[in-house]
C-alpha cells in the first residue's frame, strides 16, 4: 500500500484525498474477497470499518458528502456484521464492491473529475447509496444535484487535516519527481558504473608495466656484474649506479601508485555499485502494487463462469523495475484468464476427481539467479496433450505423420501461436485466440524467456523469467567484421567453436549437428546484409541462438566476452530497425549496436527458406513478390507456388518483418496473411498506402476469414484482391498476381 508523504505544502486537498482512497480501495478489496470465504472474520471486518470509516472522515474534509454518504452506509454493513446482525453472502459482496469500484473511480480521476463529480454522477452515487442500503437495510442520505456544493481546492495548513485522517505517514520526506528524472538518473548511475570499471583493464597493464621493470631491473644488475670483471672508467660506474639506483626509485614510486590506484578502483566500483542500486532503488515498486487488482478480476471472472476460484499471491514485496512491471499487466491478465477459463474445473467437476471444490491460482514473484522469475499457476485439469496435438494439426495443416511426431514441450508451444485457441467456439472470454501470443511478445521485448509446465490432470504453471531492470543488460559481446555487437545473454542457448569438418553443406545451406540434432548455420555479416563471405578457417565461433523451439547458429569473427551494458534507445525517429533493439557504449567508448535476437532469428530462417538476400534476385525484368505469413507451411506453400511460376519471392514472418524488408528493397507485389503478430495484414496495407514511395504498390491478402464483412474490411485497407484460404485455389493466386504485375499481358504481347 502506498504512503501518502511527509511534505505536504505542493499537495492540494483532494490529491491527498485521491492517495486515501487508493489506499483504501486496496483495503477494502482484499477484505472484502477474504470475507466472502470466511464471513466470521472479526479481524478483517474490524479493517474494512475502519477503512470505510476514514474514508468517511477524509470525503467530509474535502467536502464530499455523496463519497461519504457511501462510506457512512459501507460502515454501517460492516458493524452490523460485526454484531452478527448481517451475514454478508455473495449479492451482499457484490453490492459492496460496487461501492469500492465508486472509489477506486475517484481514486483514478483527475481533480476536475472528482471536483464535478457529485454533480455529474448523482444518479449513478444514488444507485450504489441504494444497493448499499439494501444491504445493510441501513438509513442513507439523499443526495440530489441540487444539495451538492461544489468541491474547493485547499492547499497549505489545511493539507495536514487531510494526512491526519489518511494512513500512517512515511518515515523520511519525500518529494515529488518524474519518471523522466529517475529514468535520467539511473541511465547516468548505469554509465557510472560501467565507466567505474574501465580502470580495471589500465590496472592490468600497470601491472604489466611494474614486470617490465623488474625485468630490466635484473638485466642491469646482470650487466653490472659483468662489467665488474671489465676495466671500466669511473665515470661510467658512477653512471650505471645510479641508473641502477634510479630505476628502483621507480620501481619504488610505481607501486605506491598502483597500490593507490587499486584502493581507488576499488572504492570507484564500490561507490558506483552503490550509486547505481539506490537509484535502482527508486524505479523499483513493490510487485504487489502492480497486481492488487487481480484478485478481484479472478473472483468476478470465476463467479461469470459458475467456478470457485482462489487467487494467491506470494512475494508482493519482491521489487520490481516500475517499466517492467507496468508491462506485467497485460500479459499477466492473459495469463490469469486462462488460468481461471481454461484450467480451472467447476465445482461439481472438482469433487468427482476428490479435489477440493474452490481452485488454487497463485500468482508469484521472486528475485533467482539475478533474475526476476513471476510464475502463475493452477491445481486445475492441465492440458491435455492429445487434444492438443489434434488442434495443431487442424489449425495449423500439419499432416497426420508430423503431428505424431510432436514432442509435450513442442505442443504446448503451438499455445503462444497468434490466432491458435483450443476452444471451438467463441466466448465473450476466450475462444478468439488472442492472449499468449501478448505474453510472449511482452517476454520479448525485455529479453526475458517464458516456460510451460503442464501435465495433464495436475495443473498448468507458466513461468516468465525477466530481467531484474531495463537499464543494465547482460551480454555477450561479439565481433564481425571489426564491429562489436551485443547479444542478451538470456536469449543464448550456448556459444561454441566449431571445426571446419563439423560444418556440412545440405541443400545449399550449412549445418553442423548439436546434441544430435543439425542446426543451421548462419554468417552475422550475412543477417546484417554486409555482403561478407563466410569464412571457414580451422575453426567457427557460434552463437547457438533459439526462439520457440528453432534453433540457429550465429558464426561470427570472436567472442570478446560477457559484460554488462547500459542500454542505450535509439532516436525514436529511426522507427524500429532490423535486427536491432538498442544501442551501448562500451568501457572504451566504442558504440555496439545490441542485437534483437528474435528478429535475427527470423532474418536466419528468411534466409534459410530462400528470402532475400545479396545474389538472391536477378534481373528487374523478373517480377519480385513478398509473401507475409507468420505460418511457416502456408508461408512456404505460398513461395513454392509462385517460385514455381517464374516469380522472386522472398518471405517475412509477420507484418513488421515485412515493412522493414519493404522500405529496404523494390518489389512488385506484396501477398500478406491478416492475423499475425507485432503489425496485421490490415495495418501493414494501411502503412503501404500512407508511404510515398509504395502507396500504389499492389497487394493481396489471403485469410481464413472468409465473412462479408471481413473481405469489405480488407479492401477498404487498401487491398487490391481479397481471397480466403478456406476455398482457396492456387489458379486464383496466380491469376491475381500475374494480373496485378502485368505477368499475365506481358505474356499476352
Amino acid at each position: 500500500m502506498s504512503q501518502p508523504p511527509d511534505d505536504l505544502s505542493d499537495f492540494s486537498m483532494l490529491e491527498l484525498f485521491r492517495v486515501e482512497a487508493e489506499n483504501q480501495v486496496a483495503v477494502l478489496t482484499a477484505g472484502l474477497l477474504e470475507v466472502e470465504r470466511d464471513p466470521a472474520a472479526a479481524k478483517v471486518l474490524e479493517a474494512l470499518m475502519r477503512a470505510a470509516h476514514s474514508l468517511k472522515g477524509a470525503a467530509r474534509i474535502v467536502n464530499l458528502p455523496a463519497v461519504a454518504g457511501v462510506a457512512h452506509a459501507m460502515e454501517d454493513c460492516f458493524v452490523a456484521a460485526q454484531r452478527g446482525t448481517l451475514r454478508l453472502g455473495q449479492n451482499e459482496i457484490d453490492a459492496l464492491l460496487r461501492g469500492v469500484d465508486f472509489f477506486a473511480q475517484l481514486a483514478r480521476g483527475s481533480e476536475k473529475d472528482i471536483a464535478g463529480w457529485e454533480t455529474v454522477r448523482a444518479e449513478q452515487v444514488a444507485e450504489i447509496l441504494e444497493a448499499v442500503k439494501e444491504v445493510g437495510e441501513v438509513a442513507a442520505p439523499t443526495l440530489t444535484a441540487e444539495t451538492v456544493p461544489p468541491v474547493a481546492s485547499v492547499r497549505g495548513e489545511q493539507a495536514v487535516a487531510v494526512a491526519g485522517a489518511a494512513a500512517e505517514p512515511a518515515a523520511g520526506r519525500v518529494v515529488r519527481i518524474t519518471a523522466e528524472t529517475v529514468n535520467r538518473l539511473l541511465g547516468l548511475a548505469g554509465e557510472s558504473l560501467v565507466e567505474s570499471r574501465r580502470l580495471q583493464p589500465f590496472t592490468v597493464s600497470m601491472q604489466r608495466l611494474k614486470r617490465l621493470q623488474a625485468e630490466v631491473a635484473t638485466t642491469l644488475d646482470g650487466l653490472r656484474q659483468s662489467l665488474a670483471e671489465e676495466n671500466v672508467s669511473v665515470r661510467s660506474g658512477a653512471q650505471l649506479d645510479s641508473m641502477v639506483s634510479r630505476l628502483a626509485e621507480c620501481r619504488e614510486f610505481l607501486a605506491g601508485r598502483l597500490t593507490e590506484l587499486d584502493a581507488f578502483d576499488r572504492t570507484a566500483v564500490r561507490v558506483s555499485s552503490r550509486l547505481y542500486q539506490e537509484t535502482l532503488a527508486v524505479r523499483m515498486r513493490p510487485f504487489g502494487d502492480g497486481v492488487r487488482h487481480f484478485p478481484r478480476l479472478v473472483r468476478d471472472l470465476a463467479q461469470s463462469l459458475g467456478k470457485r476460484v482462489r487467487l494467491e499471491i506470494a512475494g508482493a514485496n519482491t521489487q520490481v523495475d516500475r517499466d517492467i512491471l507496468e508491462q506485467l499487466d497485460a500479459p499477466l491478465m492473459h495469463l490469469l484468464r486462462n488460468a481461471v477459463d481454461h484450467g480451472c474445473e467447476t465445482p461439481e467437476e472438482r469433487r468427482r476427481d476428490n479435489k477440493p471444490e474452490e481452485c488454487v491460482v497463485r500468482l508469484a514473484a521472486r528475485h533467482r539467479a539475478g533474475k526476476l522469475v513471476v510464475s502463475v499457476a493452477d491445481d486445475g485439469r492441465g492440458v491435455d496433450v492429445e487434444r492438443l496435438r489434434a488442434a495443431a494439426a487442424r489449425k495449423q495443416s500439419l499432416t497426420p505423420e508430423v503431428a505424431e511426431k510432436l514432442s509435450a514441450a513442442e505442443l504446448l508451444d503451438f499455445l503462444f501461436l497468434p490466432g491458435f485457441t483450443l476452444r471451438e467456439t467463441v466466448t465473450e472470454i476466450s475462444g478468439r485466440g488472442v492472449g499468449l501470443d501478448v505474453v510472449r511478445e511482452m517476454v520479448a521485448a525485455v529479453h526475458g524467456e517464458i516456460h510451460v509446465v503442464a501435465p495433464p490432470g495436475r495443473g498448468a504453471e507458466f513461468q516468465l523469467k525477466l530481467p531484474v531492470t531495463l537499464s543494465v543488460l547482460r551480454a555477450l559481446l561479439v565481433e564481425m567484421a571489426g564491429e562489436p555487437y551485443a547479444l542478451p545473454l538470456a536469449q543464448i542457448v550456448s556459444t561454441q567453436s566449431v571445426l571446419r569438418t563439423q560444418v556440412q553443406r545440405v541443400a545449399g545451406g550449412r549445418h553442423f549437428v548439436r546434441d544430435g540434432q543439425a542446426v543451421q548455420l548462419v554468417s552475422l555479416a550475412r543477417v546484417l546484409e554486409r555482403d561478407e563471405p563466410l569464412d571457414f578457417g580451422t575453426e567457427l565461433s557460434v552463437v547457438v541462438l533459439g526462439v520457440r523451439g528453432t534453433r540457429f547458429g550465429l558464426a561470427v569473427d570472436r567472442f570478446l566476452g560477457q559484460r554488462e551494458i547500459v542500454v542505450q534507445p535509439l532516436d525514436s525517429r529511426l522507427g524500429k530497425i532490423r535486427n536491432v533493439s538498442a544501442a551501448a557504449l562500451l568501457e572504451d567508448g566504442t558504440p555496439a549496436l545490441i542485437l534483437d535476437v528474435e528478429d535475427v532469428v527470423r532474418s536466419m530462417a528468411r534466409l534459410a527458406a530462400g528470402g532475400f538476400g545479396a545474389g538472391e534476385i536477378s534481373g528487374r525484368s523478373q517480377r519480385r513478390v513478398l509473401v507475409v505469413d507468420d505460418s511457416l507451411t502456408a508461408r512456404e506453400m505460398l513461395r513454392k507456388l509462385l517460385a514455381g511460376q517464374g516469380y522472386a519471392v522472398a518471405v517475412a514472418v509477420d507484418g513488421v518483418d515485412a515493412w522493414n524488408v519493404l522500405r529496404a528493397g523494390q518489389f512488385d507485389l506484396v501477398v500478406t496473411d491478416v492475423d499475425m503478430p507485432r503489425l496485421d495484414g490490415l495495418k501493414l496495407t494501411g502503412l503501404i498506402r500512407s508511404d510515398a514511395r509504395l502507396r500504389t504498390l499492389p497487394v493481396v491478402m489471403v485469410s481464413h476469414k472468409d465473412r462479408d464483412e471481413d473481405r469489405l474490411r480488407g479492401l477498404a485497407a487498401g487491398a487490391d484482391e481479397y481471397l480466403t484460404k478456406s476455398g482457396f485455389r492456387d489458379e486464383a493466386l496466380v491469376e491475381a498476381v500475374g494480373r496485378l504485375t502485368g505477368a499475365i499481358r506481358m505474356q499476352i504481347v
